[in-house]
């Protein structure tokens, strides 16, 4: 089972459509100052992450549970699927998170309210994209139990898509990348990491599985 942990492609396309005042940002997180009628699960003070896809949890899609193409909010002059924060006009050209205050399109149904308990903001933050798009990969790649699994490219994702994969069962994890640091992270949580570097990956994986 291979996943991919590149987010550069995106990136070059998303830029191809940056256009002047575009407010950036895609994983928000802070403290509620107002709220609509239709929004009673947070209130004013509570501290919420908000996932960087808009969905309104309602529509064909949204009830299936795939979110990420619900149908109030997809962009259909781009071909796309649900409106997301801060994607330039390619997803809705809705303002991201980069900002002193965020309107939540669809609040009724996004944001998450998490413990106000004074753990700092980076124990939530992954909430918003990094922790469910690396536990959805994992879900789609459908690691059997004990079973081996390669994550391609160790950034933020794949790391995060590596250790869910051992969490949830995989009997062998490994993470390919050419960055010291990156593999070196991965080693610390129990991948075993593989060094785009020191010769064929495939071979490497061969030896590995046989």
């Amino acid at each position: 089972t291979a996943l991919c942990g590149s987010d550069l492609h995106l990136y070059e396309v998303l830029t191809m459509f940056l256009e002047p005042g575009d407010i950036l940002g895609h994983e928000p997180m802070g403290i509620v100052e107002a709220v609509g009628s239709a929004v009673t699960h947070i209130a004013p003070g509570d501290r919420v992450v908000v996932p960087f896809n808009i969905s309104c949890g309602s529509c064909f899609m949204c009830s299936r549970s795939l979110h990420s193409q619900c149908e109030t909010t997809q962009v259909t002059a781009e071909g796309k699927g649900a409106a997301l924060f801060g994607y330039t006009k390619l997803y809705g050209q809705v303002p991201g998170g980069q900002a002193e205050y965020l309107r939540v399109p669809q609040a009724h149904f996004g944001p998450i309210k998490v413990p106000d308990d004074g753990t700092p903001d980076e124990r939530w933050l992954f909430l918003s994209d990094v922790l469910p798009t690396a536990w959805q990969a994992v879900e789609y790649a459908n690691v059997p139990a004990n079973g081996t699994v390669a994550v391609f490219g160790l950034g933020p994702i794949g790391q995060m898509a590596a250790r869910i994969a051992r969490h949830r069962g995989a009997g062998q994890v490994l993470g390919i990348d050419r960055v010291p640091e990156r593999l070196s992270m991965a080693h610390r949580h129990g991948i075993i990491p593989i060094d785009a570097t020191e010769g064929d990956v495939v071979t490497q994986l061969r030896e590995y599985t046989a």
